[in-house]
C-alpha cells in the first residue's frame, strides 16, 4: 500500500485585537477557495524566504491595508487535513497603523469576544479561539486558612493586578467549606470580569456555577471523555507529553505544564527547562501556561517559546 505524502503548508495568521480587548477582527474566505465562506483569522502562506512575522506583515498590508507596529506570538497549531499538514503560526496584534478593510474584496468584521463561537471557522482555527479569549496570566490561589485574608488577597489580585483567570485551589478544605469559598470567589471574579475555574471534582459545578473545572494530572489520566459541557472551560495540570496528549484527547481547552523550574514546594522534581518546554508546547494543540517558578518577568519569554503565558501561585498571591 502506497504511503500518502501530504503537502506541508506553513501559514502566518493574526489575532487582531481592539484597543479595549473586547473585539477581534475576522475575515471571510471567498466562496471560490478551499473552505470558502468560513470565517478566519487574517493571514496567508509564507514565501520560501520569509519568517512568520515577515509573512504576516506582508499579508496584512496586502489583505487589510494595515501596518503592524507590534506583535506577540500567540499559539502554533499543527493540524492534519486528509490531503495536507497545516502549521498555523499565530500572532496577537494590538498595535497597528491604518484602518483595516477588505482590500481584496473579502468581508471583514470586528466581532465581540463572546460571539466568536457563533461564527463558522475552519477546524484548524478552533484552538485560536481559546487562545485569543484567554489572558496571559493565570492565578492559582494559595492555601489561605483565614477566609477574610483569602478574600482580601483575591480582590487585590483582581482589582490592583488585573488578574482575569483564577483557579481556586484549596486542598485543605472539606467540600462544604470549599463551596462556600468558591461562591465568594465567584462573586469577586464576576465583579471584576474574571473567569473562575474550580480545582475540584467536575460534579461540583452542580453546586457552584463557576466558569469551569481544572483537573489534577491524576484525575486527567483517569478520564475517558470530557467530563463537563462544552460551554464551560476545562483545564488540566500536565507534566509530560503523555498527559498533554490525554488533555487533547478528552478536549481540554487549556493546560498548565510544569515544573519549568525547580520549585521550593517540589524540589525533588526535575525541571522541564525552556528547551523541552518549547518542544512540548509546539505539538500541544491548545493554549499552555508555563508553571513552576514563574514570575511576571517570565511572561514575554514564555510567549516567545509558544506558551499562552504564565501561571503562578507565589507571584500573584503574595
Amino acid at each position: 500500500m502506497d504511503t500518502i505524502v501530504k503537502r506541508r503548508v506553513h501559514v502566518a495568521a493574526a489575532a487582531i485585537v481592539s484597543s479595549d480587548d473586547k473585539q477581534v477582527l475576522l475575515a471571510r474566505r471567498p466562496s471560490n477557495v478551499d473552505q470558502g465562506g468560513l470565517w478566519e483569522f487574517p493571514g496567508g502562506k509564507l514565501a520560501p524566504y520569509e519568517t512568520g512575522l515577515e509573512a504576516l506583515k506582508r499579508e496584512l498590508h496586502e489583505e487589510l491595508g494595515i501596518e503592524i507596529l507590534r506583535a506577540q506570538p500567540l499559539i502554533r497549531i499543527h493540524h492534519e487535513y486528509p490531503d495536507k499538514h497545516i502549521l498555523l503560526d499565530v500572532w496577537q496584534v494590538r498595535d497597528f497603523a491604518g484602518e483595516p478593510f477588505g482590500r481584496e474584496g473579502q468581508a471583514v468584521r470586528w466581532v465581540p469576544m463572546e460571539e466568536l463561537h457563533s461564527y463558522p471557522f475552519p477546524a484548524a482555527n478552533l484552538p485560536i479561539l481559546r487562545a485569543v479569549m484567554l489572558p496571559c496570566e493565570f492565578l492559582i490561589t494559595g492555601e489561605e486558612g483565614d477566609e477574610a485574608a483569602f478574600d482580601a488577597k483575591l480582590e487585590k489580585a483582581l482589582k490592583e493586578d488585573g488578574v482575569r483567570l483564577v483557579q481556586l485551589r484549596a486542598k485543605g478544605l472539606d467540600e462544604d467549606a470549599y463551596v462556600a469559598r468558591a461562591e465568594r470567589a465567584l462573586g469577586l471574579c464576576r465583579q471584576y470580569g474574571a473567569r473562575l475555574v474550580l480545582n475540584a471534582e467536575p460534579e461540583l459545578l452542580k453546586r457552584v456555577d463557576a466558569d469551569g473545572i481544572h483537573l489534577t494530572s491524576q484525575r486527567l489520566m483517569s478520564l475517558e471523555r470530557r467530563p463537563i459541557i462544552d460551554s464551560k472551560w476545562l483545564s488540566a495540570s500536565t507534566h509530560d507529553k503523555a498527559q498533554l496528549d490525554q488533555a487533547a484527547r478528552i478536549g481540554c481547552d487549556f493546560v498548565t505544564l510544569s515544573p519549568l523550574r525547580t520549585t521550593p514546594s517540589h524540589p525533588e522534581v526535575p525541571p522541564i527547562g525552556w528547551h523541552d518546554f518549547q518542544e512540548l508546547v509546539e505539538r500541544a494543540g491548545m493554549p499552555v501556561f508555563a508553571l513552576g517558578g514563574m514570575t511576571r518577568h517570565d511572561a514575554n519569554h514564555a510567549r516567545a517559546v509558544g506558551a499562552q503565558g504564565i501561571a503562578s501561585i507565589r507571584d500573584f498571591w503574595s
